[in-house]
């Protein structure tokens, strides 16, 4: 290694450590027990003026049905998440092959019509729900 370059490697670290070494240690702020989220930053009140219940346990069954079609929901888009991802690093790494090509653009492809029609069911699913649940 050259000397110049081995000379400004050690002048780098001495400057690193010295910075380290006299820089004031930054502390968190003691608040003399845990921090309350929902009291102190309003959101609780905020909730409860929007009509939601902060306190109450939602087991109805309509809260049920609800969470499951919102958890699947994430996990379909995550799943289209993961094949447009995959589908764009294939045709990234085809390099000019046709078939790697056409198979990266069936898969986006095939990704996107499946996200169209989950969207449109669930579009129908909550139009019909909110029409008829009333």
């Amino acid at each position: 290694m050259p000397k110049i370059i081995s000379k400004n490697l050690i002048s780098a670290a001495l400057i690193i450590c010295l910075s380290l070494i006299f820089s004031s240690p930054v502390l968190a702020q003691d608040t003399g027990g845990t921090y309350n989220f929902k009291d102190k930053s309003g959101l609780g009140t905020s909730a409860n003026v929007a009509g939601y219940d902060v306190g109450a346990s939602a087991t109805s069954l309509e809260t049920l049905i609800s969470r499951a079609i919102y958890t699947l929901l994430s996990l379909v888009g995550l799943l289209f998440l993961g094949l447009i991802i995959y589908g764009s690093y294939t045709w990234m790494t085809a390099e000019g092959n046709e078939e790697k090509s056409k198979k990266a653009n069936n898969i986006i492809m095939s990704a996107l019509i499946g996200l169209i029609i989950t969207l449109s069911a669930y579009a129908l699913s909550y139009f019909l729900i909110s029409y008829f649940w009333q």
